[in-house]
């Protein structure tokens, strides 16, 4: 038969139970919707953090790590007896300087590397800052600042002041914004620093920053190198840490392993780093999949269903076009394009909702929270999502109705016509 008589049958089905009908396209319709909705969603979120991360982290860190010497051991020196299993239990950690020795070196090697964007010395150590009767604990990052600028682009964190400003005294710190609000202080103001040992340095704020985490605004501050190796009572040779960004940070892995061998330091990329929030996110993406994909297969089973009760009640139909000479293609093309159309209508309004509550969710703004830089709730707007969306739902309804359109095809127009 002709395939416009087919469709025109197909037509006349559908719009003669218009209900079903709808109810199977806004089954389709906010399957999509939602899937469009959430990936986004979670997807910005992802992003926003996976960001964060990696502005917070350099993409290569070397350092001297603390390490336990087992092959030496004063019981060693007592029991000589080859036959004698000797255990010894909690060795101490071997007494080292934690700094990198000929770090200037290391760091003229690693800057020739032609994969490197960027290299900055730190020297990083725990302290008290002190403002008036308040003391709260955190930590001072000695560095570069010119060098620290371009491997976290502080310029655009800043949220008083330059990054350059720092080179203007001896004493400028450059404070994160929630540890200045904690201590009430402000630019200009004198801050005291206190290290474990007891000694002590007053430092003028120059300027503030904001990464947009807690865990770094509220604890951190910058000052020059030269100030913290003084503070330390230490020579300005001494650096515990070489920090590395590099032009495409999916090589960090394999340099990181290269440069460990090479210098016979420590050295971890950006992955290993923060192995635990990439963990994060692949569990919230898996969540996200699973989700979306639990509602548009749901979808899938209101129109299977439909298309099984349509198939039912039109039974008589069926087997009156196979007794006029449709064939089984015929009847499988007249079921399956319905099920198609129920899929690219809904599929298309899909989309169109889904964009629709993405956008207004991304205009929805974020609660105050000095410790997150959100202004909005952060949606990403992938084409990805809209085509993925669209093709994965007009295949669910293209296999929801397969079986059926099959099963009416197989009627024994005899049988049916004498029942």
């Amino acid at each position: 038969m002709l395939l416009n008589v087919n469709l025109d049958i197909s037509k006349t089905h559908l719009f003669s139970k218009k209900k079903q009908t709808l109810v199977a396209i806004l089954g389709v319709t906010f399957g999509i919707a939602m899937f469009i909705l959430m990936i986004s969603f979670m997807d910005g979120v992802n992003q926003y953090i996976e960001d964060t991360m990696l502005e917070a982290t350099p993409d290569i860190h070397i350092y001297n790590d603390v390490k336990t010497d087992y092959s030496q051991s004063v019981a060693g020196d007592f029991f000589k007896d080859p036959n004698k299993l000797i255990t010894v239990h909690h060795p101490k950690p071997k007494e080292i300087t934690l700094n990198v020795k000929n770090a200037e070196g290391i760091i003229a090697a690693i800057k020739r590397n032609p994969g490197v964007a960027a290299v900055s010395p730190l020297l990083s150590t725990q302290v008290f800052y002190i403002y008036g009767p308040v003391q709260i604990n955190g930590y001072i990052n000695g560095v570069n600042i010119i060098e620290e600028t371009k491997l976290y682009d502080l310029k655009k964190k800043m949220t008083e002041g330059k990054p350059e400003d720092l080179l203007a005294s001896d004493n400028g710190i450059i404070m994160g914004k929630g540890l200045a609000k904690k201590l009430n202080v402000y630019v200009g103001d004198l801050v005291s620093l206190a290290t474990p040992t007891g000694a002590t340095m007053r430092f003028r704020i120059v300027g503030l920053f904001q990464v947009g985490m807690g865990a770094i605004d509220n604890v951190k501050s910058y000052v020059t190198l030269a100030s913290v190796q003084k503070l330390l009572n230490k020579d300005r040779s001494y650096i515990t840490d070489i920090n590395i960004k590099l032009k495409n940070n999916k090589t960090a892995p394999a340099l990181a392993k290269l440069m460990g061998s090479n210098y016979g330091y420590k050295s971890e990329d950006w992955q290993t780093t923060n192995a635990a929030a990439m963990a994060g996110t692949f569990i919230r993406n898996m969540l996200t999949y699973i989700v979306s994909f639990t509602l548009l297969v749901v979808a899938g089973f209101g129109i299977y269903n439909i298309m099984n009760m349509t198939i039912t009640n039109k039974m008589k139909d069926i087997a009156i076009l196979k007794a006029q000479g449709f064939d089984r293609r015929d009847i499988v093309q007249i079921f399956l394009s319905q099920s198609l159309f129920i899929g690219f209508i809904g599929a298309t309004a899909g989309i169109l909702l889904g964009f629709i509550l993405s956008y207004l969710l991304s205009r929805v703004p974020f609660p105050d929270n000095e410790e997150i830089s959100w202004k909005y709730f952060p949606v990403l707007f992938k084409p990805l999502y809209y085509i993925f969306g669209t093709v994965f739902g007009i295949l669910t309804t293209f296999f929801a109705g397969l079986a059926p359109s099959i099963k009416a095809s197989r009627i024994d127009p005899v049988i049916i016509l004498r029942g």
